[in-house]
């Protein structure tokens, strides 16, 4: 039986919400089972992502109307009050349709409490949130506020909100193209001819943006001529400058985006060593390079104790981070870092970039990479790693689209259009 948008959206979102799973991988799977036509497959999407993305707010005018926090609601109940809430406030939807609706598709027994909470919401909807405190911009964002503080510390006061609406927004589809089958220009053409409007990114001239999509159906993807992959993603593998014949470790690799640039890169002349944790991420990376048609040796390791021997050219280190910089595709990581967490994610940055540096040959190139923006995971850890590795040395390396030199450089949506991302590099001495 076919279901509705909005049960598709209550699954994601409770998914997401609840039991912490990723909404760019619990989407794609629940509309391929829905059985939805394209309008209420673009439906259901606009609601999963929104409500996810509004959640703090939307938490607060829930809690504010009911008599029970919304911490001790059950589950279902509290998906679908978000749900409802989100159509209600920023949505065009009638107020009763999103009432109407949404209680239709709650189990029996919550639709008494869900539909007068809902009904609350709709007659009394709560004035939106004013102020430039970390607190307001948390509620009209959806960044949770500890993540606005970090922002305050890094960006001028008037970038502060702008950043956050930023990283909140909707990203277009970055489509990297695999220069070893194809170009730039000619991806374009192909998407051109098969009605989809594309550019070419400003940032890296090797992607191409469309808006929206499923990237599976359009032209080049089953001849492995394009993958997914931000700009600021391909701007890393640009800092790491590597060269036909190099011999490359990419540490962190999964799912193997900067995996298969490197590999094109490097040629067959060179070797792309890729390593992860989990063999299940393993398998993923080797999953892209068969549709790419690109090499490289794959590796389950523990990267603060690697299982290799150098020496190497280059190494990437793209450390695991809070990823709030990837929140404009995955809306949640807007909410679901913990300040809490940083200190151990730094701890754990700085081991991996220091035992990568062991692998790494004299004058080689090692390249620190976060999707995110914390001081923590950033300069902190980059200042950290000098410390442990007094052989490393920064160097500076071109900015993205004709920005100055530096040997430290971040990317802004609210700036240059793409994911947030902390790049830096370094020198290995004698």
């Amino acid at each position: 039986m076919n279901r509705s948008a909005r049960e598709v959206a209550l699954e994601v979102v409770r998914r997401v919400t609840d039991e912490g799973a990723y909404s760019n991988r619990v989407l794609p799977s629940a509309l391929a089972r829905s059985g939805l036509d394209e309008r209420d497959r673009a439906l259901a999407t606009e609601l999963a992502y929104g409500t996810i993305r509004h959640t703090p707010g939307l938490d607060d005018a829930i809690g504010a109307r009911a008599a029970r926090p919304v911490a001790r609601m059950t589950p279902g109940a509290r998906a679908a009050l978000r749900l409802g809430a989100y159509q209600i406030l920023h949505t065009p939807i009638p107020a009763h349709a999103a009432v109407g609706e949404t209680v239709g598709i709650v189990v029996p027994r919550e639709r008494g409490f869900v539909n007068a909470i809902l009904r609350r919401l709709a007659k009394d909807p709560p004035l939106p949130p004013v102020g430039r405190d970390d607190r307001a911009i948390s509620l009209r964002t959806g960044m949770t506020a500890w993540a606005i503080a970090e922002l305050r510390s890094i960006l001028p006061p008037d970038e502060v909100e702008p950043a956050a609406i930023g990283f909140s927004g909707r990203a277009p589809l970055s489509l990297r193209v695999n220069t070893c089958r194809s170009t730039a220009e000619a991806a374009l053409a192909a998407l051109a001819a098969s009605g989809v409007d594309g550019r070419i990114g400003t940032v890296h001239p090797e992607c191409v943006l469309v808006d929206g999509g499923d990237p599976t159906s359009l032209p080049g993807w089953s001849e492995g001529v394009i993958a997914v992959q931000d700009q600021a993603s391909a701007f890393v593998v640009d800092t790491l400058a590597p060269e036909v014949g190099d011999r490359i470790l990419d540490v962190c690799a999964a799912p193997g985006g900067k995996t298969a640039f490197i590999a094109c890169r490097v040629g067959a002349e060179g070797r792309t060593v890729a390593a992860d944790l989990r063999p299940e991420r393993v398998a993923l990376i080797a999953s892209l390079l068969a549709r790419l048609g690109l090499r490289a040796d794959l590796l389950s390791q523990d990267a603060t104790r690697p299982a290799l021997r150098g020496p190497f050219d280059r190494v990437l280190v793209d450390a695991p981070c809070t990823g709030i910089g990837s929140a404009r595709r995955r809306p949640e990581l807007l909410w679901r870092g913990r300040r809490e967490e940083l200190s151990r994610l730094a701890r754990l940055q700085v081991a991996i970039a220091a035992a990568g540096a062991e692998l790494l040959r004299p004058g080689g190139r090692l390249v620190y990479s976060v999707c995110t923006f914390p001081r923590a995971e950033t300069d902190a850890a980059c200042d950290a790693i000098v410390r442990h590795r007094p052989d490393l040395v920064p160097i500076a390396t071109p900015g993205p689209a004709g920005a100055a030199a530096a040997s430290r450089h971040r990317l802004w949506p609210h700036r240059d259009g793409t994911d947030g991302m902390f790049v830096a590099a370094f020198e290995r001495t004698a």
